[in-house]
């Protein structure tokens, strides 16, 4: 083992050291968790951030003159401000906490379809979209007379960007666009994406679901309109997550619920609304998932990007290499660009049969269509079997798994 091949396993204990339940078995075998795109584990940083609040420090939020309720707020302010920094969003007023990725879309598809969308709109999505940036929209052209339109994927996971072009036109008011794929781990160019939007008169949603924990986000960067991202899977807790909106459009848009919080005043007559972001957060807020959220960026910044993407770069690389041993193994989604995600099948065997043996030897990855069952029947695919990457997996779990698969494929064919 070289200088540097040693440095990167002790980087990786003490990465994984503050992971409890990397410490389980699973039928007898140590777990190996590869199912990080459904969602991560949580370091006790984040644990011990949610077990305080609920031990010290919990009160509802922003209604109390009491010690306690001014302490709860300070806390869940603070969390919405570390958000805003991670995003780099211009001000707080465009940082909403919601339960996830799923709220946030239904969110701005609502609100779009009452106050923006109008009959012989279009709506552009693409053919790996999650099903939650699908049926909002679905319904959203439905209510409002607008119609989707879909961008085509090409044979290996990649946007293509000639029919992006094409279909795009001044009858486009809204591109809702995946960041990372969670079935391909393809990457797209959002900030391009968002240009060509933006001369055609469009508004911009980027789903960060699965970029977030992956690589450092900047949305005045990438100059989109929206940006939605869920805590549970960039090692915060599950329930948590944000809607990044420009502060212009936000104030444009009627709320998405009613209640506690989002009024100013009310009478029998009328009900005046409150400022961002507490327009759009009725009722009890989930206080220790921001706070929980809060942690697990102090813990992702920690690491730091750079290193965390290039771990996770080599963990993708590595796997492609020894899965290739795999006889009959295609992969799906081999995109130039790619993120956290490797999904393949086997000649001769069904996706779902690979993880349930590999799971009987403590091996979690993910099989099915993820949610993305029209890419899948594009590829006409069942399922994928899916393996994805988080800043604690090891090269020793990639060699686990090869050889897990390796098994399964034996004994199914």
């Amino acid at each position: 083992m070289n200088n540097l091949e040693a440095k990167t396993v002790l980087e990786n204990e003490a990465i994984r050291a503050q992971f409890p339940i990397l410490k389980r078995e699973v039928n007898g075998h140590k777990l190996v968790y590869l199912d990080n795109a459904a969602s991560s584990q949580k370091p006790k940083a984040v644990l011990d951030a949610i077990v305080n609040y609920y031990s010290f420090d919990h009160s509802n939020v922003h209604r109390g003159v009491h010690f306690l309720s001014q302490l709860a707020t300070e806390k869940y302010e603070a969390a919405r401000e570390k958000m805003r920094g991670f995003i780099n969003a211009k001000s707080t007023k465009e940082v909403l906490f919601t339960k996830g990725t799923t709220e946030g879309i239904n969110l701005v598809s609502y609100g779009l379809s009452r106050s923006f969308l109008k009959p012989g709109d279009e709506i552009l999505i693409s053919e790996m979209e999650h099903h939650s940036n699908i049926v909002p929209w679905q319904i959203a052209a439905a209510d409002a007379g607008a119609k989707l339109v879909v961008v085509n994927v090409l044979e290996d996971g990649s946007l293509c960007m000639d029919d992006f072009r094409k279909k795009l036109s001044d009858k486009t008011k809204l591109v809702s666009i995946v960041h990372v794929s969670n079935a391909l781990g393809t990457i797209n160019p959002v900030k391009e994406i968002t240009q060509l939007a933006h001369e055609q008169g469009a508004l911009v949603l980027i789903d960060g679901a699965q970029a977030a924990p992956h690589q450092k986000v900047d949305v005045q960067d990438i100059d989109c309109d929206f940006y939605v991202i869920s805590g549970h899977k960039m090692y915060g807790p599950t329930g948590s997550g944000i809607l990044y909106g420009k502060e212009a459009i936000l104030n444009e848009m009627p709320p998405y619920q009613a209640g506690g919080e989002m009024i100013k005043n009310v009478s029998f007559e009328e009900t005046t609304y409150n400022e961002l972001p507490f327009k759009f957060e009725a009722g009890t807020p989930n206080v220790e998932a921001a706070i929980g959220l809060s942690a697990a960026v102090d813990f992702m910044e920690e690491i730091g990007f750079e290193k965390l993407t290039r771990i996770e770069q080599e963990l993708v690389a590595y796997a492609h290499e020894r899965l290739s041993e795999v006889e009959g193994i295609r992969f799906i989604g081999t995109a130039p660009e790619k993120a956290s995600v490797v999904s393949f099948i086997v000649e001769g065997t069904h996706p779902t049969d690979i993880g349930t043996i590999i799971d009987k030897l403590g091996i979690a990855v993910r099989t099915g269509h993820h949610c993305t069952q029209p890419l899948m029947d594009k590829f006409g695919l069942p399922g994928t079997v899916r393996a994805s990457f988080a800043v604690y997996n090891t090269l020793e779990e990639i060699d686990l798994l090869t050889d897990a698969v390796k098994r399964a494929v034996k004994m199914l064919k």
